[in-house]
Order: structure tokens, then sequence, then C-alpha cells
């Protein structure tokens, strides 16, 4: 059996947040299976906070160079991956981009043939231009007036033709409106085709990267992160590779034998951590990171401080000052951590010698 302390400390190791780690940010971004990238500054932020040295020119230079990709994936959400793996595992996320999207304009679709959607939205880019989703979805309102530009332009951005947000979108300091090319083209490569029938090599390749960098888990933690119903196949095909634990409740959670598992005595620095994080997102059941009381800060986009590895206040930029509202009460050494830590985002954030913290009191 595993405690949630066992569970956290886990996490806070294959995360990268229990130890900066000195790895290239591409590796970094590998290990990670990508970022969260909705907020556009957020993955300068996450790599800062698990990086020993991080310098945001490196991610612009993988970004212009086509190392890295802005795309929707996991959940149909923007992730920041490396190009290897949006190639890799774009079509096996295909149903699901599909069906997610159905999921808000079922109706406004209701009668639209997805595959001559996809087809006429590949001739609309045919030509090399980067578009907006408005964009794209009145080059096709036309032809399907009914579902409107927005229902269009998001089924072929999100789901239909893969493709990835161009630079300067996501760049260090920099606002850009989003700009998509297909995925291919701006790689010069073609997405892996989908396996054959009842083969899944890129569903076993999910769980084993997946638990390497957020487990142990259970199945469920597992299709939170990704938005895959179909891995049970992969979890059974790989299961002689991977032990299994309990956890408190007692669910089964699944690891790769090797992995770090540290003592849950280990000591845990203050770490901030951006929006919509995955070292919360990455699991149904959160306990091992965030109380229940706070859970909903997870998906609502607030960006967290952990403190002894657990979400303990949220932080944000007022005034040009890192902000911090604690959520329960600090001690004197929980205030000097979070202190010295916002100091130093702040040094990272700002241009200028501004790296001041306001910490407000804690609750009562």
């Amino acid at each position: 059996m595993l405690g949630t302390r066992a569970l956290n400390r886990a996490t806070l190791a294959r995360q990268l947040l229990l130890e900066r780690a000195d790895l290239p940010v591409h590796d970094a971004v590998a290990h990670l299976c990508g970022l969260q990238a909705q907020e556009p500054q957020a993955p300068f932020v996450g790599l800062w906070s698990r990086l020993r040295t991080f310098a945001p020119v490196t991610l612009d230079e993988l970004l212009v160079g086509r190392r890295v990709v802005r795309t929707h994936l996991m959940r149909r959400t923007v992730h920041l991956v490396t190009a290897d793996d949006a190639l890799a595992w774009r079509a096996r996320h295909d149903p699901m981009l599909r069906q997610r999207v159905l999921g808000v304009y079922r109706g406004e679709l209701a009668g639209v043939d997805l595959d001559e959607l996809a087809a006429e939205g590949r001739a609309v880019l045919a030509d090399g231009e980067p578009r907006s989703m408005p964009e794209l979805g009145r080059a096709l309102a036309d032809r399907w007036p009914d579902p409107g530009p927005r229902a269009l332009g998001e089924m072929l951005v999100s789901a239909l033709v893969p493709m990835v947000q161009l630079p300067p979108r996501g760049m260090w300091r920099t606002k850009a409106g989003v700009r998509n090319v297909p995925l291919s083209s701006w790689l010069g490569r073609e997405i892996d085709p989908p396996a054959r029938e009842g083969a899944d090599p890129v569903g076993e390749t999910l769980v084993r990267r997946y638990l390497a960098a957020y487990g142990p888990a259970a199945t469920a933690d597992l299709r939170a992160w990704c938005g895959l119903a179909g891995l049970p196949a992969a979890v059974a095909a790989i299961r002689e590779e991977l032990v299994a634990f309990r956890d408190e409740r007692g669910r089964e959670l699944l690891d790769l034998p090797d992995a770090p598992r540290p003592d849950p005595d280990t000591p845990a620095p203050v770490r901030f951590l951006p929006a919509f994080d995955n070292a919360l997102l990455g699991y149904q059941d959160r306990s091992r990171i965030v109380d229940d009381a706070h859970r909903g800060l997870s998906v609502a986009g607030a960006r967290v401080v952990l403190v002894d590895g657990r979400v303990a206040a949220t932080w944000g930029i007022e005034d040009g000052n890192v902000s911090v509202t604690p959520l329960r009460r600090f001690s004197r050494d929980d205030r000097a951590g979070v202190d010295e830590q916002g100091r130093a985002l702040a040094a990272f954030l700002f241009s200028d010698d501004r790296h001041r913290v306001q910490i407000d009191a804690s609750p009562r």
C-alpha cells in the first residue's frame, strides 16, 4: 500500500518538482509528455520550476526550429509537445478529438459529413497561408451555412486536420494571435498512420510514458490525463512489465518497476506552478497533491504554490509583484520558503530589478 504522502513524493520526483533536473529543455518536454499550454506563457513557468538552468530563449528556439509544437492533443487541450510525439501520437487521439468537439457542437454539426469537411478544410489550407480558427470557419461557411463558422472552425482545427499554432504564439513575453497551419506541412513529415486493427503500439507507449512522468497511477488517472477511453487493452498488453500497488482507498495503482518512489519523509521544496499544470490535471484522483476542498482550483486556471509538496496557496501578478494568497496557515519556515521562491520567480518573470513578493495573511 502506498499512502498519500508516498504518492505525493513519487509524483514530485516524476514531475521534476522534488529536485530541479539537469535536462535539456527538449528532453524535459519529452519526459513530461508535453506541457499544457492554452496559456501561452505557462510552459515557461512550468519549465523554470523544474529545470536547474532554464533560459526562455531555448524554448523559443525549439518552437521556431520546429522541434516542439503547440497543438491540440490530450483532452482536446492545447499542449506543447515534441514534434516527434505530435507525429507519433496524433492519429491515436483522432477519434477522441472528434467526439469531444461533437460533445459541444453536435447539434450544429448534425448532418455534416466530417470526412468531407476535413477534405474541404485541407483544400483551403493547401495554399500554405496560416489561418485563425474563425477565418477557416468563414472560408467554409458558404458550403455549410447552418453550423456557423465557429463550429466549423473548431471541428477542423481541434479535430479533423492536425494543426500547429505558429510562432510567435507561445514565445517568451510575446503576445500574438493564433495562426494555424497543418502539422505535416510545418514539420515536413506526415503523421504516423493508425496501427493495424487489433494492435495499439501508441497506446502501449502512452502507458509507459505516462507512468514514467506521473506514476504510480490508476487506469482512471491515465484516462483523465489523455482523454482516451480505449487504453485498457494497452495496459493489459504490457501488464507483465508493470508492478502494482494499492492506495489508501484500495484502488490498484500501476507503475514501472524501476521508477523512483522516494521515501515519504523526503523534504519537498516550495514550487510555483502555472495555470492548468499537469502535475494536478494529470490525475482523476488529485488527492495526492491537492486537498478536496481546493480541487476546483486545478480546473479553474488558478496558479498554485506547492508547500511541502501540496497545494497551499495561489499566486498571480499584481502591480509588477508576485502576489501569494495562502489557502492555509503558513509556519514561519513556510513563509520564508514561499518568499524565497517567489523572489526567484519574480527575477525570472520581470526584466527589471523588482524582485518583490507580497504574501497575504494566512486564513484563520
